[in-house]
């Protein structure tokens, strides 16, 4: 590999705001060998490369192919999304040769609008419906509303006892102390979630979903012959989860992940992935397991790429595995359109659909959903509905019908869309 490709993988990390420590726990390198790359202090080998290409969202040609390379591939993305005239695809070598000034500018303000996209829709989404930031503002105007009370009655009233005003002295004091730390808290706050690729963590599943992205979605310590003692050692050295809701989660996330491991052996799902591909009944017949063990299980293959998402009967998100270039909401109900609910619809029956995330540069991928009826209070008990939605990437077009979804109809630019409960802050052209 060339010697200024530790140079590309800094560029491209900035230009994606990813933070160091993040892409290094992503290639499963230390944060330190990263430094040194990103400084051309030390050479790529093929397998770091790859992982690092996979991360950044880069084909491992596009790493070592060296500027040129990655300023066209960054310019046919732009063409992908352009409004008009369709651009001339077959001329962009040209172009970067004879004008690259220009070609760097128009490739740069690309970067600059998708991270500006990306950027809107997460602080939407949090304004809308991020409750920490919620009852931090609330908190804030309570306290300037009683500063402004207690104010207005010592200005406008001049026969105030002593002892009275000794009080209304003492609540204004306290009052502006309260307004300060809910003002300071609230500006910590939005610094820590600053930006699309930081976003803070409001809620316990939350924490539970970044412990296990810290673990690359898969922990070792669940193989079938771990000793029972495993999950508790794991769970001692969760420092992510740190609240006691987000311990529970983990706790009967582990508990189920170890029943998959031991039905569904990874060497085995291997060996039926290349029998029959992806396809969740047959490897679910194959191993008598239930369809969505086997989900879950696909989900953690790192080859596979996939992404997930799990609801409960309410269609509530449970459980989201990423998958770049499909959006999940953070807060709030999901695109009504998602095969993830049709599939709750219609428990036990398979669905499958190519569906094709709404934005500038839309992303198609396959998508297959199941849903799973069960009843823990037996005969005469409640009955308890779950769905999964697997996330498979797609190459081409294909000849499939394709699903136009989004993330949430808050920021889902598809104004015409027939499900939509709200309207959008982002235009059609957006």
């Amino acid at each position: 590999m060339t010697a200024l490709a530790g140079s590309r993988v800094r560029e491209r990390r900035l230009v994606l705001g990813l933070r160091q420590v993040d892409l290094a726990r992503s290639a499963a390198i230390s944060a330190s060998y990263l430094n040194l790359i990103e400084h051309n202090r030390r050479r790529i080998g093929p397998e770091v490369m790859a992982r690092l290409a996979g991360a950044l969202g880069l084909d491992p040609e596009a790493l070592a192919e060296g500027a040129d390379g990655a300023l066209a591939a960054d310019l046919r993305d732009a063409a992908v999304g352009a409004a008009g005239p369709p651009p001339e695809l077959d001329r962009i070598e040209d172009f970067t040769a004879r004008f690259p000034g220009w070609a760097e500018l128009s490739a740069g303000q690309h970067r600059r609008i998708r991270w500006l996209e990306r950027a809107v829709a997460t602080l939407s989404d949090r304004l809308a419906q991020d409750p920490q930031l919620s009852a931090s503002v609330h908190e804030v105007l309570s306290a300037a509303s009683s500063v402004r009370a207690t104010a207005a009655i010592l200005a406008e009233t001049e026969d105030i006892e002593p002892e009275w005003r000794a009080r209304f002295h003492a609540n204004l004091q306290g009052d502006s102390e309260r307004l300060a730390r809910g003002a300071e808290a609230l500006v910590a706050y939005l610094d820590d979630a600053g930006g699309p690729q930081d976003q803070g963590v409001a809620a316990p599943q939350e924490e539970l979903e970044a412990w296990i992205a810290e673990q690359g979605w898969l922990l070792r310590g669940l193989e079938p012959h771990a000793p029972p003692e495993a999950l508790a050692q794991i769970l001692a050295g969760a420092e992510g989860l740190a609240s006691s809701a987000a311990r529970s989660l983990a706790r009967d996330w582990l508990a189920r992940a170890r029943g998959d491991a031991r039905a569904i052996p990874e060497a085995e799902l291997e060996a039926g992935l290349r029998r029959h591909g992806p396809d969740p009944l047959r490897l679910a017949r194959d191993f008598g397991s239930d369809v969505l063990a086997v989900f879950r299980r696909l989900a953690q293959l790192p080859g596979l790429g996939a992404g997930l998402v799990v609801c409960d009967g309410s269609g509530t998100p449970v459980f989201r595995k990423p998958i770049e270039g499909f959006g999940y909401p953070r807060f709030g109900g999901a695109c009504p359109l998602w095969p993830l609910y049709a599939a709750l619809r219609r428990p036990e029956t398979p669905v499958a659909a190519v569906v094709e995330m709404a934005g500038r540069i839309p992303r198609r991928f396959r998508v297959l959903a199941w849903c799973r009826l069960h009843h823990p209070g037996g005969f005469a008990g409640t009955e308890v509905a779950e769905a999964a939605m697997l996330i498979l990437p797609t190459e081409g077009p294909g000849q499939d019908p394709v699903v136009p979804v989004g993330t949430s109809c808050r920021i889902c630019p598809r104004a015409a869309c027939v499900a939509r409960r709200e309207p959008s802050i982002l235009s059609e052209g957006a």
